[in-house]
């Protein structure tokens, strides 16, 4: 899947210093830190640790003509490179390597680096909002909220750097603008009970969808209904032109012998005319961005963990483990989980698997 070449999509990153005092080649920079955090590496100390112990493998990859960098060139080199290039880069590396089928669904979600938070400098804690290809299960393009914004302010830029025709994108509330938001509050949750209220909703007789799963002792039911547009819903209809269906999930969640807790009531909205059972399959692999995504990074890659902060280098090296994550689900042959495969570490024929999927 992620065939064509990474580094020739890096290329077009520019770098920032003189010519005449490189030793240490842009491109070996990335390449050595891209390979060490597939292979485990959180900090700059342990990247360089990496290259010295690999260097022979890198050189099939670079050129690494000056050795291996310092962990305190690989910090400083971090830390300017330019943060929206590198996104450029990343972007159209997935564009180029990624086929988006029609109808398939890509998840906006939001992700705040919690390491990134540093209060001795005043810096705020970085938020990131991605997209995620759930049929897949890799990142295509990430961007940093700007400070003192919001995702909503985002994700127009994040979407504008992908070609997503004919997918259907999937965003949660925070995704509305401010205007549409305070309405979908204000009248939003009315005219749903207007529309639906709980009887009507137990005896629907348009379409409809039932799933039931069963995971860890616990038991979870889901009821999907979704319905043209209504006179209730007209107002709102006004502030989003395409809107074309509306739906609500009811679910009932049981564990073991226990009686079944409140039933949880989710109304959504779509510009895309969806049956029961389309909008039962998107509404489910939105979540695929909290535990396929931010999971994987959190508890594989320890995102959370990361306590670099140094200009850039927290939003670089956090796109860095987008890539390395994009790798280490790209390799199917091994069935481990995404914290096995770390044995890329230990076999270096397995590393070059890696990174040619």
């Amino acid at each position: 899947m992620l065939t064509p070449s990474l580094m020739h999509h890096l290329s077009i990153v520019p770098d920032f210093r003189q010519a005449w005092k490189v030793q240490h080649q842009l491109s070996d920079i990335l390449c050595l830190t891209v390979c060490a955090v597939i292979c485990g590496a959180e900090g700059w100390d342990e990247i360089e640790d990496f290259g010295h112990a690999k260097l022979d493998f890198l050189r099939q990859y670079g050129d690494f003509e000056a050795g291996v960098p310092s962990h305190d060139t690989l910090a400083r080199v971090m830390a300017l490179v330019n943060a929206e290039q590198l996104q450029s880069a990343f972007a159209e590396w997935m564009k180029a390597c990624h086929d988006v089928t029609e109808g398939a669904v890509v998840a906006i979600d939001g992700k705040t680096l919690r390491g990134s938070y540093c209060r001795g400098k005043g810096k705020g804690a970085i938020h990131m909002v991605s997209a995620f290809s759930a049929a897949n299960g890799v990142v295509l393009g990430q961007v940093k909220t700007a400070e003192k914004s919001n995702e909503i302010m985002a994700i127009p830029e994040l979407l504008k750097r992908l070609n997503l025709q004919g997918c259907l994108v999937t965003i949660d509330a925070m995704g509305c603008q401010k205007k549409i938001a305070t309405e979908v509050l204000q009248k939003g949750a009315d005219a749903f009970e207007a529309a639906f209220p709980m009887a009507k909703v137990a005896s629907f007789t348009g379409d409809s969808y039932v799933t039931d799963e069963k995971n860890r002792g616990r038991q979870e039911t889901r009821y999907h209904i979704v319905s043209e547009i209504t006179d209730e819903f007209q107002e709102i209809s006004y502030e989003w032109p395409g809107m074309k269906t509306v739906g609500v999930v009811m679910s009932f969640r049981q564990k073991g012998d226990g009686a079944p807790e409140i039933p949880m009531i989710r109304y959504y909205i779509s510009s895309a005319e969806l049956s029961a059972h389309q909008f039962a399959e998107a509404a489910r692999q939105h979540w695929f961005v909290e535990n396929k995504l931010h999971w994987s990074l959190d508890v594989a890659l320890r995102d959370d963990a990361c306590k670099i902060h140094r200009a850039q280098a927290a939003e670089n090296l956090a796109r860095v483990r987008h890539i390395a994550l994009n790798y280490l689900k790209g390799e199917k042959r091994f069935k481990g989980g995404i914290r096995r495969k770390k044995k890329a570490a230990l076999d270096e024929t397995y590393l070059a698997d890696i990174l040619a999927v």
